[in-house]
């Protein structure tokens, strides 16, 4: 997971360096020199490609923080915002359950249910770094100016959906024998069907459910992590460029 995880920044300063920076300033101011005339960023203003650099960095430092707090034990089954719960065509299973002092059977499933998501997070890196690849400066000045606190989460979940749930569901569905997901299914379907007048089949793609539920709690963290740089919450704009580029930003909002 740990080499996954060191593509991120080594993907986005790759990608900064690779990148054209005959662009035009987003703000700029002119002066005449000998004759000829220049053109500088003013101190109030940043490069198009300073603004793609500086989203660029962003990105790969929230993902990599995303990932790294999902993809270890309780990653997800300890964080109460991206917990993954009972399928909810199964909720009334486990209420049923839990109202026969069977609760332990329901935790034993939550907590697989959970920890195949944690062992499938650590997949994402790749794509998040392929992403990247394709973000453009046109792409970047948007996400850095957009009045929407998870411009780049949305960015993301269109860019990179699709390959997600592709990666996911073989992993998840390693993850889901390998922490007995199906064995923990069946006791407690079993159960419930031995209640007295309970005539109701459940069917519930488990593979499916936690795949989707893994790529919804990841984009969840990566808009938390979004809104930290946007809003510098615990000084998270740790670079000169991030200092630079978002407090661009920040003057533009007011």
């Amino acid at each position: 997971m740990n080499r996954l995880l060191l593509l991120l920044p080594v993907a986005s300063c790759l990608l900064l360096f690779s990148q054209c920076d005959t662009l035009s300033q987003m703000t700029t101011t002119s002066g005449t020199t000998g004759g000829q005339t220049s053109s500088t960023a003013s101190p109030n203003s940043i490069s198009s490609s300073e603004a793609a650099s500086g989203i660029k960095q962003a990105l790969s430092q929230g993902l990599d923080r995303s990932i790294n707090s999902l993809a270890v034990q309780n990653g997800f089954l300890g964080n109460a915002a991206v917990k993954i719960l009972m399928p909810p065509e199964a909720q009334k299973v486990e209420s049923a359950l839990r109202g026969i002092g069977l609760g332990s059977l329901c935790d034993n499933l939550i907590q697989s249910l959970n920890r195949a998501a944690e062992s499938a997070v650590s997949e994402a890196a790749p794509v998040f770094v392929s992403a990247l690849s394709q973000l453009t400066v046109r792409d970047a000045t948007n996400i850095l100016l957009s009045g929407q606190p998870d411009a780049a989460t949305d960015f993301f979940k269109r860019t990179t959906t699709a390959e997600l749930t592709k990666r996911f569901s073989p992993i998840v569905e390693g993850a889901l024998g390998k922490h007995n997901v199906a064995q923990y299914w069946s006791a407690v379907v079993g159960r419930y069907n031995q209640i007295p007048l309970v005539n109701e089949k459940i069917e519930t793609d488990l593979n499916k459910y936690v795949t989707q539920k893994a790529i919804d709690g990841l984009f969840y963290q990566v808009a938390a992590e979004e809104l930290k740089i946007r809003n510098n919450l615990g000084g998270t704009r740790t670079t000169p460029l991030l200092q630079k580029v978002f407090g661009y930003a920040d003057k533009q909002k007011k």
